[in-house]
Protein backbone atom coordinates (compact mmCIF):
# COMPACT_ATOMS: atom_id res chain seq x y z
CA UNK A 1 0.00 0.00 0.00
CA UNK A 2 1.49 3.50 -0.84
CA UNK A 3 1.56 6.11 1.57
CA UNK A 4 1.25 9.50 -0.78
CA UNK A 5 -2.57 9.91 -0.73
CA UNK A 6 -3.55 9.43 -4.44
CA UNK A 7 -7.19 7.79 -4.62
CA UNK A 8 -10.56 9.06 -4.01
CA UNK A 9 -11.36 6.81 -1.94
CA UNK A 10 -10.03 7.20 1.92
CA UNK A 11 -9.60 5.09 5.64
CA UNK A 12 -9.35 7.19 7.84
CA UNK A 13 -7.57 5.40 11.22
CA UNK A 14 -6.32 6.65 14.68
CA UNK A 15 -2.60 6.74 13.98
CA UNK A 16 0.62 5.17 12.70
CA UNK A 17 0.21 1.65 13.80
CA UNK A 18 -3.23 1.24 12.77
CA UNK A 19 -1.93 2.12 8.83
CA UNK A 20 1.09 -0.37 9.19
CA UNK A 21 -1.28 -2.90 10.41
CA UNK A 22 -4.08 -2.64 7.65
CA UNK A 23 -1.43 -2.09 4.89
CA UNK A 24 0.39 -5.55 6.18
CA UNK A 25 -3.32 -7.67 6.18
CA UNK A 26 -4.21 -6.00 2.63
CA UNK A 27 -0.74 -6.49 1.04
CA UNK A 28 -0.68 -9.90 2.65
CA UNK A 29 -4.41 -11.46 1.74
CA UNK A 30 -4.38 -9.13 -2.02
CA UNK A 31 -6.17 -6.85 -1.39
CA UNK A 32 -7.23 -4.31 -4.18
CA UNK A 33 -4.85 -1.60 -3.72
CA UNK A 34 -7.87 1.35 -4.48
CA UNK A 35 -8.01 3.69 -1.57
CA UNK A 36 -5.46 5.53 0.39
CA UNK A 37 -4.71 4.69 4.51
CA UNK A 38 -4.60 8.29 6.72
CA UNK A 39 -3.49 8.93 9.75
CA UNK A 40 -5.45 11.11 11.61
CA UNK A 41 -3.38 11.60 14.22
CA UNK A 42 -5.45 10.60 16.90
CA UNK A 43 -9.06 9.46 18.22
CA UNK A 44 -10.32 13.17 18.38
CA UNK A 45 -9.01 14.27 14.92
CA UNK A 46 -10.46 11.47 13.10
CA UNK A 47 -13.90 11.87 14.70
CA UNK A 48 -13.62 15.84 13.55
CA UNK A 49 -12.79 15.49 10.37
CA UNK A 50 -15.44 12.86 9.52
CA UNK A 51 -18.11 15.58 8.16
CA UNK A 52 -14.93 17.92 6.52
CA UNK A 53 -14.05 14.50 4.40
CA UNK A 54 -17.74 13.54 3.53
CA UNK A 55 -18.06 17.23 1.73
CA UNK A 56 -15.02 17.42 0.55
CA UNK A 57 -14.71 18.04 -3.66
CA UNK A 58 -13.88 14.54 -5.56
CA UNK A 59 -14.37 11.55 -2.13
CA UNK A 60 -15.72 8.81 -3.82
CA UNK A 61 -15.48 6.68 -0.57
CA UNK A 62 -14.79 7.38 3.22
CA UNK A 63 -14.05 4.82 5.51
CA UNK A 64 -13.15 4.94 9.37
CA UNK A 65 -11.48 2.89 11.26
CA UNK A 66 -11.19 3.22 15.39
CA UNK A 67 -11.22 1.65 18.69
CA UNK A 68 -14.20 0.77 20.94
CA UNK A 69 -12.03 1.91 24.23
CA UNK A 70 -13.54 1.77 27.18
CA UNK A 71 -17.17 1.56 25.41
CA UNK A 72 -18.28 0.97 21.87
CA UNK A 73 -21.63 2.19 21.93
CA UNK A 74 -20.40 5.90 23.19
CA UNK A 75 -17.57 5.77 20.49
CA UNK A 76 -20.57 4.69 17.58
CA UNK A 77 -22.69 7.31 19.16
CA UNK A 78 -19.57 9.80 18.34
CA UNK A 79 -19.78 8.49 14.93
CA UNK A 80 -23.10 9.40 14.29
CA UNK A 81 -23.27 12.63 15.59
CA UNK A 82 -21.12 13.62 12.96
CA UNK A 83 -23.43 12.20 10.07
CA UNK A 84 -25.23 14.44 7.81
CA UNK A 85 -29.41 13.28 7.25
CA UNK A 86 -28.80 11.57 3.98
CA UNK A 87 -26.47 9.20 5.60
CA UNK A 88 -28.50 7.64 7.83
CA UNK A 89 -27.31 4.66 10.37
CA UNK A 90 -28.61 1.72 12.41
CA UNK A 91 -29.04 2.24 16.46
CA UNK A 92 -26.16 -0.20 17.04
CA UNK A 93 -23.26 -0.89 13.92
CA UNK A 94 -23.47 -4.09 12.33
CA UNK A 95 -21.47 -6.92 13.63
CA UNK A 96 -19.85 -7.48 10.08
CA UNK A 97 -18.95 -3.17 10.01
CA UNK A 98 -20.98 -0.03 8.37
CA UNK A 99 -21.01 -0.21 5.10
CA UNK A 100 -24.26 2.73 3.46
CA UNK A 101 -24.09 4.67 0.22
CA UNK A 102 -26.37 7.88 -0.09
CA UNK A 103 -25.54 7.58 -4.05
CA UNK A 104 -23.13 10.66 -3.59
CA UNK A 105 -19.99 9.48 -1.38
CA UNK A 106 -20.08 5.94 0.27
CA UNK A 107 -19.48 5.36 4.05
CA UNK A 108 -18.21 2.68 6.17
CA UNK A 109 -16.89 2.49 9.33
CA UNK A 110 -15.03 -0.68 11.65
CA UNK A 111 -14.90 -0.01 15.46
CA UNK A 112 -12.05 -2.24 16.69
CA UNK A 113 -11.82 -4.71 17.72
CA UNK A 114 -14.87 -6.55 16.34
CA UNK A 115 -17.59 -3.68 16.16
CA UNK A 116 -19.04 -6.08 19.28
CA UNK A 117 -16.65 -5.42 21.97
CA UNK A 118 -15.24 -2.73 23.96
CA UNK A 119 -11.16 -2.89 22.96
CA UNK A 120 -8.98 -1.77 20.75
CA UNK A 121 -6.42 -2.03 17.78
CA UNK A 122 -4.25 -4.36 20.12
CA UNK A 123 -7.27 -6.44 21.05
CA UNK A 124 -7.76 -7.12 17.32
CA UNK A 125 -3.94 -7.84 16.59
CA UNK A 126 -3.63 -10.37 19.70
CA UNK A 127 -6.08 -12.64 17.95
CA UNK A 128 -3.48 -12.76 14.74
CA UNK A 129 -0.99 -14.90 17.55
CA UNK A 130 -0.86 -18.41 16.46
CA UNK A 131 -3.60 -20.68 17.98
CA UNK A 132 -1.90 -22.11 21.65
CA UNK A 133 1.08 -20.02 21.47
CA UNK A 134 2.97 -21.01 24.75
CA UNK A 135 4.84 -18.29 24.59
CA UNK A 136 1.20 -15.98 24.62
CA UNK A 137 -0.10 -18.32 27.38
CA UNK A 138 3.36 -17.53 29.50
CA UNK A 139 2.76 -13.58 28.99
CA UNK A 140 -0.75 -13.58 30.04
CA UNK A 141 -0.36 -15.77 33.17
CA UNK A 142 3.09 -13.22 33.71
CA UNK A 143 1.13 -10.41 33.29
CA UNK A 144 -2.35 -11.73 35.17
CA UNK A 145 0.31 -12.31 37.78
CA UNK A 146 2.03 -8.77 38.43
CA UNK A 147 -1.70 -7.41 38.52
CA UNK A 148 -3.03 -9.29 40.86
CA UNK A 149 0.21 -8.54 42.89
CA UNK A 150 -0.29 -4.33 41.99
CA UNK A 151 2.51 -4.34 40.43
CA UNK A 152 1.06 -2.58 37.28
CA UNK A 153 1.08 1.00 36.28
CA UNK A 154 -1.67 0.40 33.30
CA UNK A 155 -5.07 0.89 32.68
CA UNK A 156 -6.84 -2.37 32.73
CA UNK A 157 -8.05 -1.29 29.05
CA UNK A 158 -4.47 -1.20 27.63
CA UNK A 159 -3.65 -4.63 29.19
CA UNK A 160 -3.81 -5.69 25.73
CA UNK A 161 -1.32 -3.63 24.97
CA UNK A 162 0.91 -4.63 27.31
CA UNK A 163 0.34 -8.44 26.58
CA UNK A 164 1.06 -7.65 22.76
CA UNK A 165 4.08 -5.87 22.97
CA UNK A 166 5.52 -8.04 25.73
CA UNK A 167 5.22 -11.07 23.24
CA UNK A 168 6.34 -9.09 20.05
CA UNK A 169 10.00 -8.33 22.63
CA UNK A 170 10.57 -11.53 22.60
CA UNK A 171 10.17 -12.89 19.01
CA UNK A 172 13.13 -13.54 16.61
CA UNK A 173 13.83 -9.96 15.65
CA UNK A 174 12.40 -8.21 19.20
CA UNK A 175 10.02 -5.38 19.37
CA UNK A 176 8.91 -5.75 15.94
CA UNK A 177 6.19 -3.84 15.16
CA UNK A 178 2.62 -5.37 14.61
CA UNK A 179 2.73 -4.36 11.38
CA UNK A 180 5.62 -5.44 10.40
CA UNK A 181 5.13 -8.60 12.75
CA UNK A 182 2.26 -9.78 10.13
CA UNK A 183 4.72 -9.39 6.97
CA UNK A 184 7.37 -11.27 9.17
CA UNK A 185 4.53 -14.05 9.68
CA UNK A 186 5.26 -13.90 13.23
CA UNK A 187 1.08 -13.60 13.32
CA UNK A 188 -0.98 -14.69 10.80
CA UNK A 189 -3.53 -13.71 8.84
CA UNK A 190 -5.71 -17.07 8.42
CA UNK A 191 -7.74 -15.81 10.79
CA UNK A 192 -11.66 -15.34 10.95
CA UNK A 193 -10.74 -11.75 12.79
CA UNK A 194 -9.00 -10.74 10.22
CA UNK A 195 -11.83 -12.65 7.16
CA UNK A 196 -14.22 -10.41 8.27
CA UNK A 197 -12.17 -7.30 8.48
CA UNK A 198 -11.41 -7.81 4.60
CA UNK A 199 -14.41 -8.35 3.94
CA UNK A 200 -15.69 -5.36 5.12
CA UNK A 201 -12.94 -3.28 3.25
CA UNK A 202 -13.76 -5.13 0.03
CA UNK A 203 -17.06 -4.08 0.28
CA UNK A 204 -16.61 -0.91 0.92
CA UNK A 205 -13.95 0.26 -1.09
CA UNK A 206 -13.68 -2.51 -4.10
CA UNK A 207 -17.42 -3.66 -4.73
CA UNK A 208 -19.42 -1.39 -6.72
Amino acid sequence: MQIKEKFTQKLLVEGNDDQHVIWAICAKLEVKQSFDVYDANGIDNLIAQIPIRLKQSGIKTLGIVLDADWTIGERWKAVREKLPADLPTPDYIPTGGLVIDNGRVKFGVWIMPNNESNGMLEDFVSQLIPQGDALWLKIEQFLNELEQNGMVNYKPIHQSKAKIHNWLALQEDPGTPMGLAITKQYLTTENEYCTYFVHWINRLFNEK
